[in-house]
C-alpha cells in the first residue's frame, strides 16, 4: 500500500476583530495592570501566527483540520472496504469456470464425435489434424485458448499454434493501433494506475508453461484423464490470472484424451474495474461535498470564535475600551450564547472597574471628612484655655477617631465582601433560623426603652434559600438595627418571612417594617448607594436619638455602607432588595418597610 497524503493550500483568511467606536469612559490603567506577557508566550505566538501566515486561514485553524480529518475518516471507512471486493471477484471467477465447464463439455463432445478415429489393433484415437481444425473454429467466437491432450500425456492440438508448411505459427492477438491521447484515456491510464495498487492474490500458484507441454504439466489435465472435470485458478506472472477447465474426451466411454479450456482475467478485471470506477465516482462526489460542507462548518465555528479569541486577547492587554466583543445576535446557538455572555462579561467587567474607581474617589473623601475636622479641633485645642471648650473640643476628637475607626472598618468589609463571596459557593439557609437567632439577640442586648421586635414566620415547610449564611445574617441585622435607630422608644419592628410564588418556582420575601418618620420619595434608591446616609431631625424619643450638643447629633456620623453592603450581598445571591413607605389609613407616612426577596433553595 503506498502512503498517499493531500495537503490543502488554501489561500489567507485572516478575519480581523471588528472594533467599535471608543467608549466614553476612559480606561484605567492604574485599577487593572497590564503586563507584558512573558517571552516564551511571545515567542510562540509568533511562532503560531508564522506557521499561519503561508498556508492562509484553513492552514493555521486546528479546529478546521479536526474537522475535515473526522469526515475524510468517516467517509474512507466504507468506501476503502469497496477496493476489497474480494466476495464479488470469486463471484466473477466461479462464473467464468462455469462458462468454461459448459464450454469444455460441449467441445469435448463434439471432438469425441468427429475428431476420433478407430485404428486397427490400437482402438479409439484422436485425429490431430481434424481435431486441430475442429477446435480453432469451435474457439474462434469465445476468447477461450483450448489444448488437447492424448492419453498419454502428449499434446495434441494448441488453438494458440497454427501447424504450417515451414513450421509451427504463434497465433497472437495484437493490441489496437496506437491513439492519440485524450483525457478520458488519461484518466483511464491513471485510474489504473492507483487500481494496480491494491493487493494481489499472492496465494494462488503461479502460471507457468513449459516449451513443450504435456498433461504432467496441469494438474487438471492429470485429473480429467483419470477421473473427471476438473478446474484450476492460477496467478500469472504478468498480472492478472489464469482459469482453467480440463474435461475428458470421450468416444463410447472410453477417454481418448483431455480438453484443457483456458481465458485470463480480463472479463473479470473489467467487471472489477468498472464496479470501482463506480465506487471512485461516488467517493469523489462524496468527497467534494464533505470537504465543502467541512470547511464551511469549520468556518461558521472557528471563524468566530478566532474573533472572539483575538477581541478577549485585546481586552486582556487593556488596549483601552475601544475594544467592542463581537457580538453574532443571529446565531441562536451555542457560539451567539458564548458571544453575548462574554460581551456582558466585558462590560461587567468595565462596570465594575468603574465602581472600583468610584470607590476609592468616595473612601477617600469620607476619610478626609474626619481628617479635616479632627486636624483643626487639634490646632484649636492648643490655643484655648477655657476647660469647657476644651472638653468640647476633646470630644469632638474622640468622636472623630471612633468615626475614622467605624469607617475603615466599614470600608474593609466592603472590600472584602466580593473576594469573600466569591471564593465559596453559596449553601442552604433556613431563613427561620436567621431571623430567629438575630430577633432573640437584639431582644436580650436592647437597652431598656428601646423598639420591641415581633417576629411572624409563615408556617409549613422550612424556608430555605442558597445564600451565605454569615452574610445574610449580616443583611437582616443591618435592615433591622436601621430600623431601630429611626424608630420611636416603645415602638415596634415587626419582622415577617413569607413565600411568593414566581413562575415555576417561589421567593423568599422577607420584610422589615419601622414606625419611624419614613424616606423621602425621591431617596428610596440612593439610600442603597455607598457613603449615603439621612437621618435628619430624628425625633427625641427615638431609640437612638442623639444629645444635643455632641457630634452624633451631625448628620454624617454614619458610615452609610451598611445598606450598599446589603444590596450587595442580596444580588450577589440573585436576589433584590427595596425600599417603601408604609402609610396609614389617612395616606400619611407611619414607617418605612425594607424588602427583601432572595430565590428559593432546590430543598424549598
Amino acid at each position: 500500500m503506498h502512503d498517499r497524503r493531500v495537503r490543502w493550500d488554501a489561500g489567507a483568511d485572516r478575519d480581523g476583530v471588528t472594533d467599535g467606536q471608543p467608549a466614553v469612559r476612559p480606561a484605567l490603567p492604574a485599577v487593572i495592570p497590564n503586563p507584558e506577557p512573558p517571552a516564551g508566550d511571545r515567542r510562540q505566538a509568533r511562532a503560531r501566527r508564522r506557521w499561519a501566515r503561508p498556508f492562509g486561514g484553513l492552514a493555521s485553524r486546528s479546529l478546521t483540520r479536526r474537522i475535515l480529518a473526522i469526515n475524510l475518516i468517516v467517509l474512507l471507512v466504507p468506501v476503502g472496504g469497496f477496493f476489497f471486493l474480494d466476495e464479488y471477484q470469486e463471484s466473477l471467477v466461479e462464473a467464468e469456470i462455469d462458462t468454461l465447464r459448459v464450454q469444455g463439455a460441449a467441445f469435448a463432445g463434439a471432438l469425441g464425435a468427429g475428431a476420433v478415429t478407430n485404428v486397427p489393433g490400437t482402438g479409439q484415437v484422436v485425429e490431430p489434424v481434424e481435431a486441430g481444425q475442429m477446435l480453432r473454429r469451435l474457439v474462434e467466437p469465445t476468447s477461450s485458448r483450448a489444448r488437447l491432450f492424448s492419453v498419454s500425456g502428449e499434446i495434441i492440438a494448441d488453438t494458440r499454434f497454427l501447424k504450417a508448411p515451414r513450421g509451427v505459427v504463434r497465433i497472437e492477438e495484437l493490441p489496437p493501433p496506437g491513439e492519440v491521447m485524450s483525457v478520458e484515456r488519461w484518466l483511464k491510464a491513471q485510474t489504473d494506475t492507483v487500481l494496480s495498487w491494491l493487493p494481489a492474490r499472492h496465494d494462488l500458484p503461479t502460471y507457468r508453461e513449459a516449451g513443450v507441454q504435456t498433461a504432467a504439466d496441469y494438474q487438471e489435465v492429470r485429473h480429467a484423464l483419470t477421473a473427471g472435470t476438473a478446474t484450476a485458478v492460477r496467478r500469472h506472472p504478468a498480472g492478472g490470472l489464469v482459469i482453467s477447465v480440463a474435461v475428458p474426451v470421450q468416444r463410447y466411454k472410453q477417454v481418448v484424451g483431455a480438453l484443457m479450456l483456458s481465458t485470463g482475467s480480463a472479463g473479470v478485471e473489467n467487471a472489477m474495474r468498472a464496479v470501482r470506477i463506480d465506487i471512485l465516482k461516488v467517493f469523489g462526489f462524496a468527497l467534494f461535498v464533505t470537504v465543502l460542507l467541512s470547511i464551511y462548518l469549520a468556518g461558521t465555528i472557528a471563524r468566530p470564535l478566532r474573533r472572539l479569541a483575538a477581541a478577549a486577547e485585546r481586552v486582556r492587554r487593556g488596549r483601552g475600551r475601544e475594544v467592542e466583543i463581537p457580538v453574532f445576535a443571529t446565531r441562536r446557538d451555542e457560539i451567539g450564547e458564548l458571544s453575548r455572555d462574554l460581551h456582558a462579561m466585558t462590560g461587567a467587567l468595565w462596570d465594575r472597574m468603574d465602581a472600583i474607581e468610584r470607590f476609592a474617589a468616595d473612601v477617600s473623601h469620607e476619610i478626609k471628612n474626619p481628617l479635616t475636622s479632627l486636624r483643626s479641633a487639634v490646632e484649636t485645642v492648643a490655643r484655648v484655655s477655657e476647660p469647657e471648650q476644651q472638653r468640647r473640643l476633646m470630644s469632638i476628637i474622640l468622636d472623630d477617631v471612633q468615626r475614622l475607626d467605624r469607617l475603615i472598618s466599614d470600608i474593609s468589609d466592603a472590600s472584602r465582601i466580593d473576594a469573600e463571596l466569591s471564593r465559596e459557593p453559596p449553601a442552604p439557609v433556613d431563613v427561620t433560623q436567621v431571623l430567629q437567632a438575630l430577633t432573640d439577640l437584639l431582644q436580650a442586648t436592647a437597652r431598656p426603652g428601646a423598639p420591641r421586635l415581633t417576629l411572624d414566620i409563615d408556617d409549613g415547610r422550612p424556608l430555605v434559600v442558597e445564600a451565605f449564611e454569615s452574610r445574610l445574617g449580616q443583611v437582616f441585622r443591618n435592615i433591622i438595627v436601621n430600623a431601630i435607630s429611626f424608630s420611636p422608644a416603645g415602638g415596634t419592628i415587626a419582622v415577617s418571612a413569607r413565600r411568593k410564588t414566581r413562575g415555576r418556582g417561589h421567593d423568599v420575601v422577607v420584610t422589615v417594617d419601622d414606625e419611624g418618620p419614613g424616606i423621602p420619595e425621591e431617596n428610596l434608591e440612593s439610600i442603597f448607594r455607598r457613603f449615603y446616609s439621612d437621618r435628619p431631625d430624628l425625633p427625641a424619643d427615638a431609640a437612638n436619638a442623639p444629645v444635643p450638643g455632641t457630634r452624633a447629633a451631625i448628620p454624617m456620623t454614619h458610615s452609610g455602607l451598611g445598606l450598599s453592603i446589603s444590596r450587595q450581598i442580596v444580588e450577589a445571591t440573585g436576589g433584590r432588595i427595596r425600599a417603601e413607605n408604609r402609610r396609614d389609613a389617612d395616606g400619611e407616612i407611619c414607617g418605612a418597610r425594607f424588602i427583601v426577596e432572595l430565590p428559593a433553595g432546590p430543598r424549598e
